[in-house]
């Protein structure tokens, strides 16, 4: 029988809400008549356009660089011109400075051919991930290339792939890991030459057991006395995915507060992200599409769709047919740790993993009430961090005062606000008091 692992404090047990896009392969969107490319699309220093207005560009040609700061370089998703450099829809900051490209479908499509990586120095593979604009695809989008060279105080020992995808809906990932082992088994493999170590596991929730059959045939077929690539099975429970709890799960290891996995010996990237190292080395690709899951009831046809970064949600709409009656509320990511968005000019981003369209009968509209001090919330925290204090804090107006309270050490994984039976907001309460107390 095989042993589920888990982390042992907190989560919950949301419906999965997977079987609408879980058996639909991956499939290739065409490139719509216009992209716009957000600046700012990860951790660090947006980027500064490397062009102007009414230039011509190709597939894969640099469009922006960071000059200055923790970035990586903005590419092309497809040939075409120039059309604006001005703003764009954001999901978080209502508008970002972007790029808009009139697309030339006329254009032949870049071509990319097989790379020897494995002659190649590890420096020279780390400067490959970075001129291909790699960054974390399932998390926070922090620059790959810096996270592959961790400190040299903190030696890393073992390499963690997600696979957990444990929010509702999104089923991006695993696709990526049936259709697409062999590549991320392979891109484990790179990241592990860049890192000078040997071990690799593979962490996938059981809920996904064509994943772990996919994975675990590639993983034995990849393996080498270099390269040691294993699967674990882990339980299903909200937030198995997130990175301190998988790095707990996998290893016993607990990653001390405010400190990185690298800490405890470890680094983690999402199987897309090795995916999209494997294409950036292995095939000299850069990162300019992306598997985004569309699903929910409100969406007339879900799907897991490959689209160019930079693609509309209202032309993802057009291509799938348009919305179904019932349509209630639009979501960015999951719908634990996704932003509800109100206009679909928004576009894609190399961390977009899904757009939900939602019904009234998927979601809770209800109005919140006062804390009735349950402790649910308590028990759901797996920081082991008391959320309804901060939110009471909020609400009488001492939201800077909460750092004694571990607000920084939320991640904000939405677990206290899925049991609260007040539906209190407490995901809100919390980014509201993380914002007055950096200030302070």
């Amino acid at each position: 029988m095989i042993s589920l692992l888990t982390f042992p404090q907190g989560g919950v047990h949301p419906p999965e809400s997977k079987q609408l896009t879980e058996k639909l392969p991956i499939e290739p969107m065409p490139a719509p008549d216009e992209l716009e490319i957000i600046l700012g699309q990860h951790i660090g220093a947006p980027c500064t356009p490397t062009l102007a207005k009414r230039a011509e560009v190709r597939e894969g040609d640099i469009i922006g660089e960071v000059k200055k700061g923790l970035g990586v370089p903005l590419h092309s998703p497809a040939a075409g011109k120039v059309k604006d450099i001005g703003m764009s829809g954001h999901p978080l900051r209502t508008s970002a400075p972007s790029i808009t490209i009139t697309v030339d479908h006329a254009a032949a499509p870049a071509v990319y051919g097989k790379n020897d990586w494995e002659s190649r120095e590890a420096k020279e593979l780390l400067s490959m991930v970075h001129e291909a604009g790699i960054i974390g695809i399932g998390g926070a989008g922090f620059p790959t290339h810096v996270k592959l060279n961790p400190p040299a105080d903190t030696p890393v020992n073992t390499l963690i792939l997600n696979g957990a995808e444990c929010e509702p809906y999104i089923t991006a990932d695993h696709r990526q890991m049936v259709e697409h082992a062999a590549e991320v088994v392979e891109g484990a493999k790179i990241i592990l030459k860049i890192l000078g170590i040997q071990k690799c596991i593979i962490g996938i929730e059981n809920n996904k057991p064509d994943a772990i059959a996919a994975m675990a045939g590639a993983a034995k077929e990849g393996s080498t006395s270099r390269y040691l690539v294993s699967v674990c099975a882990l339980k299903v429970k909200y937030p198995q995915g997130s990175e301190k709890q998988l790095i707990q799960a996998v290893t016993d290891r607990k990653v001390p507060a405010f400190a990185l996995p690298s800490a405890v010996g470890v680094v983690v990237q999402n199987v897309s992200t090795a995916r999209a190292v494997y294409d950036a080395v292995a095939l000299g690709k850069p990162l300019c599409e992306k598997v985004v899951t569309i699903s929910g009831l409100g969406i007339k046809r879900p799907a897991n769709l490959l689209v160019k970064i930079g693609t509309k949600v209202s032309d993802i709409v057009t291509y799938l047919g348009g919305t179904a009656p019932g349509l209630t509320k639009v979501v960015m990511g999951g719908p634990m740790m996704g932003f509800a968005i109100s206009n679909l000019d928004v576009p894609v981003t190399k961390t977009t993993s899904a757009v939900l369209f939602l019904t009234a009968g998927e979601i809770d509209t209800n109005p919140h009430s006062q804390c009735i001090r349950c402790g649910w919330c308590l028990e759901a925290c797996p920081m082991g961090l008391e959320p309804k204090e901060i939110g009471i804090y909020v609400e009488a107006n001492r939201a800077e005062d909460t750092e004694p309270l571990g607000v920084f050490e939320c991640f904000e994984c939405g677990s206290c606000a899925y049991v609260c039976p007040a539906k209190r907001p407490l995901v809100q309460f919390i980014r509201l008091a993380k914002m007055k107390a950096k200030r302070k």
